[in-house]
């Protein structure tokens, strides 16, 4: 740990990383087709809100002022399209981390043609809050369509406690 960095956002950032990682990994091995899932009378499927969340992230660490990498992410059609999607969620999830170690301090952006201040430590809540919500949201889309590979227990602070040796 950076010691720098308050422990408890710390681990909630590690958290958010390792629960990106896990949920990645285990929807490459879902069958084609899945990306198109979605819950009932939505529009979001699993594949929009992958490529929404996940470019999400890059957005927050450039809104902090982290440089990211050029990317180009287009909804995934297919689950082997996710071994990209992981990496890139894996930069920008250090990127975040990176960021968390820096002094408190307001930034503005302009989004939607507004100007709109926030502090560090605000960006930083969200982006754990939003990865979270939408990873509960493809949770939730698996098992409406009867698919049981994602439990989102076994992506809880907990299960990072127990995966890092920090449990009972």
């Amino acid at each position: 740990m950076n010691p720098s960095i308050d422990p408890t956002l710390d681990r909630m950032l590690r958290h958010m990383a390792w629960a990106n990682n896990q949920i990645l990994g285990k929807l490459i091995d879902l069958p084609s087709g899945s990306m198109d899932l979605a819950a009932p009378e939505s529009d979001w499927t699993i594949g929009a809100i992958l490529e929404h969340y996940i470019r999400s992230a890059g957005f927050y660490a450039f809104r902090l002022g982290a440089q990211i990498p050029e990317f180009k992410l287009s909804q995934p059609s297919d689950p082997s399209d996710l071994v990209a999607y992981r990496a890139l969620c894996e930069i920008y999830d250090a990127l975040l981390r990176t960021q968390a170690s820096l002094p408190e301090a307001s930034t503005t952006f302009v989004r939607e043609g507004r100007k709109i201040t926030r502090a560090r430590s605000t960006i930083l809540g969200q982006s754990i809050h939003h990865a979270t919500e939408h990873r509960a949201q493809i949770g939730d889309i698996l098992v409406i369509h009867g698919i049981k590979k994602v439990v989102l227990d076994d992506l809880d602070v907990w299960a990072l406690g127990d995966a890092e040796g920090l449990g009972e």
